[in-house]
């Protein structure tokens, strides 16, 4: 395996900034030639939900749980998202003293917001029907920091299994290191600096219709489902 190149300022900044942190279209992903983490389809660049590839993932979850977490909770942070940018710019640019409590609020709410798109969106994204097994470039790496692939799947189970709202395995963009990371809120328990390469979403949304309570259940079948040609080329996007 050729070891990555150590990230430039300009890649590291891009990252950082990256993650500042209706009916249901289909499409499949195109990653040709394209800046940054490869997202010009992300709701935070277009204002408009990114199509899903599939509309279920038979053996993890039915069309009857994907479309309103994909409408309602996604589709809804993105409204809302796209709302507050709109009042922040016209409270900046009317020139009047910014009112402090509800100025503070919205800046507060646009970063939960924001990250929500973000993290659905990656979510959605390293999911598939048809998963395959990982690429050579993040086998390695994943043996390498947690022993083996084995390993990591059962710390990355801990990690789902511990958070409220997410389980994000990432790359630290500062020691090059891997983490597999529980966050409780979408703008708590961030790496910073950390270019999320697998995301899980264990808010009780994203699986109770087809699982109830049973979150184990689900996250054990969540590692099954993983599109790893996603996750390869997220790590590969940067490390150059």
């Amino acid at each position: 395996m050729n070891t990555p190149k150590p990230l430039s300022r300009r890649d590291v900044l891009h990252t950082a900034a990256t993650l500042g942190v209706g009916s249901i279209a289909f499409v499949e992903p195109a990653h040709a030639a394209e800046d940054g983490l490869g997202m010009p389809d992300s709701g935070l660049v277009t204002g408009q939900l990114k199509p899903l590839k599939y509309d279920s993932i038979p053996g993890l979850l039915t069309k009857e749980q994907i479309t309103p977490h994909y409408q309602a909770h996604y589709g809804g942070a993105l409204k809302r998202f796209v709302k507050i940018e709109a009042d922040l710019d016209a409270l900046l640019k009317d020139g009047k003293p910014l009112p402090s409590d509800a100025y503070t609020l919205l800046q507060k709410d646009k970063l939960n917001r924001m990250n929500s798109v973000l993290l659905h969106e990656l979510y959605f994204g390293n999911l598939t029907p048809k998963p395959g097994d990982p690429g050579e470039d993040v086998r390695t790496a994943l043996a390498k920091r947690f022993g083996s692939l084995d390993r990591w799947t059962e710390d990355f189970r801990a990690c789902c299994m511990a958070a409220n709202g997410w389980g994000i395995l990432a790359r630290d963009l500062v020691n090059g290191k891997l983490y597999n990371v529980s966050s409780d809120l979408h703008e708590i328990g961030v790496l910073w600096l950390g270019q999320p390469l697998l995301v899980c979403d264990v808010y009780e949304h994203a699986f109770y219709v087809d699982y109830l309570n049973r979150k184990k259940d689900y996250v054990d079948k969540f590692v099954q489902f993983v599109d790893w040609n996603e996750v390869q080329f997220r790590y590969r996007k940067l490390a150059h």
